[in-house]
This record gives C-alpha cells, structure tokens and sequence, in this order.
C-alpha cells in the first residue's frame, strides 16, 4: 500500500510533509477541470476532487491510498479559477480588492472500493489594493498558478487583513480536515 497525492501541486506536496506524510507517489491528474454552471461552490470541488481521485485510483493499486484536491475561490457565487494571463489576474485582484471571498476545497479520498469527500470553507478578507500593488504582484508571475491569482503563503500575504476559518484551506489543502478523513481509513498520523 502506498500513499499517492493525484496532485502536482508543490503547495500540497510540502503540507502532506508539514503533517508527518513523507513518503507518498505524485501522480498528477492532467485531465481538464471543467467547472459546472449550477452546481453549489461545495458540491463543485467535491465533484472536481472526486473526479480527479478516481481517475489516478485507475493507475495505481486496489490498497493504495489515493488523496485528491480541488481548491476554487469564489467572489459573490462567482468562481475565480487559475488566471489564463496576466490581464486576467489583474482583473480577478481587483475583484478581490477590499472585498471578503470565500476558498473551497474539496477533498476525496479512495482506497480499496471505499472512498469519502469532503469540503472546508475559508473566508478571506483582502485590504483595498492599489493599481501599483496588483501590477507589481502580477509582474511578480507568483499569481499565474493560484486559483484567485494570489498566494496567501507568498507575496499576497500582506493583501489579507483577516481570514476566518483553515488558513492550510487558503493555501489548497484544509490539514486538520484531512487528518480527519485519513482516520477514518485507518491511516493514522
């Protein structure tokens, strides 16, 4: 039985080591997210996760243990997912400007014929930005790969004036969640 992160997310890599997790197999899901007009910001990254878990629990054994994550920000019921370019970020930070948005992340977790998902919710309160702030963190190129165009573990931690709830959640995988669901198969920390 091995551990496998379907992620090839560095920021989900080092927090499954922050939590004692430190031999497990990367396999990155590389089929294309598809977001689902409709579907509640919880049931989207339960589906998102679940997708992407099932599709490496087809490349690896019955036993091993396959822990998958979608993280999506949200502004108004509006998903904001990884920028496209850097007009995009832009326009998603100013979106975000002084405003209070909320991450989900959804987490599925599969092994052996047995799988359980979960959601965690994190509000995030941002201060007002500047136009020289966005552009200079845009330029930074650290926003290209984060849904929401910003990285609370990095540059954009001085944008953030409160977050109420798993601040792990913000960085793409809610710990004290997963711990929770890692006991459930058994896979103690």
């Amino acid at each position: 039985m091995s551990i496998v992160l379907a992620s090839g997310s560095p920021r989900r890599l080092e927090l499954l080591k922050l939590i004692g997790i430190e031999e497990f197999k990367v396999i990155p899901d590389l089929a294309d997210e598809c977001i689902t007009p409709g579907l509640s910001p919880e049931k989207q990254v339960i589906a998102l996760s679940f997708q992407k878990a099932s599709n490496i629990a087809r490349l690896c054994e019955k036993h091993d243990v396959i822990i998958a994550a979608d993280t999506i920000v949200y502004l108004d019921n509006e998903p904001l997912g990884k920028p496209e370019s850097q007009i995009d970020a832009i326009h998603m930070l100013e979106k975000l400007s002084g405003h209070m948005h909320s991450v989900y992340t959804g987490v599925t977790i599969i092994k052996d014929d047995k799988h359980v998902s979960a959601v965690e919710k994190t509000d995030v309160y941002f201060k007002d930005l500047t136009d020289v702030e966005i552009k200079g963190y845009v330029e930074t190129g650290e926003p290209m790969d984060k849904a929401g165009s910003y990285a609370a573990q990095g540059r954009a931690a001085v944008f953030i004036k409160r977050i109420d709830g798993d601040f792990y959640n913000v960085i793409g995988l809610p710990l004290y969640r997963l711990s929770i669901m890692l006991k459930e198969f058994g896979e103690l920390l």
